[in-house]
């Protein structure tokens, strides 16, 4: 079967810097519903149309295509009795901001005595990306799946988190 509009594929995927430095690899297979559902970075849906189990492809991608540049406006300084006693580095938190009030995801870069940064960019942002992957499986999707907008797959969406 071929990768086409509501078909569930299944990716080992890895994904470097533009100099080949790994940032991550999949474990397993990880699934995402092929056809605009946003499961996946758009250019790479499109150089997987078409394809079938076994074939593989590599794209690059500019930070508009992948995480989106780096903005300034969203590291932000908080006080520091605002966080719990045991705040560290690498440490996340939800707060409203950026348009609409929508719920960023925040994560603590520094602690200077009374101080807490904190930055809403992805930790990818602004960096062009190497999109390799091979399609492990392909797959007709369910109705369930279509109504939902994306595929059963318990490991979660494809590069949803970035260590």
């Amino acid at each position: 079967m071929q990768i086409a509009q509501d078909t569930v594929v299944a990716l080992e995927v890895h994904l470097c810097d533009v100099h080949g430095n790994l940032i991550q690899q999949s474990a397993e297979a990880v699934q995402y519903l092929h056809g605009g559902y946003d499961g996946i970075f758009p250019l790479v849906e499109q150089a997987l149309a078409g394809r079938a189990p076994g074939e593989k492809i590599d794209v690059r991608l500019e930070p508009e295509d992948a995480f989106g540049e780096y903005d300034a406006e969203l590291v932000r300084l908080a006080g520091r009795a605002q966080f719990p006693p045991e705040l560290q580095v690498g440490m996340q938190f939800e707060q409203e901001g950026g348009s609409g009030d929508e719920l960023l995801i925040y994560t603590v870069t520094d602690i200077a005595d009374d101080q807490v940064v904190l930055d809403g960019n992805h930790p990818l942002a602004g960096m062009a990306l190497r999109f390799a992957c091979t399609v492990a499986a392909v797959r007709a999707a369910t109705a369930a799946e279509i109504e939902r907008g994306y595929a059963d797959d318990p490991a979660g969406p494809l590069i949803s988190v970035v260590e």
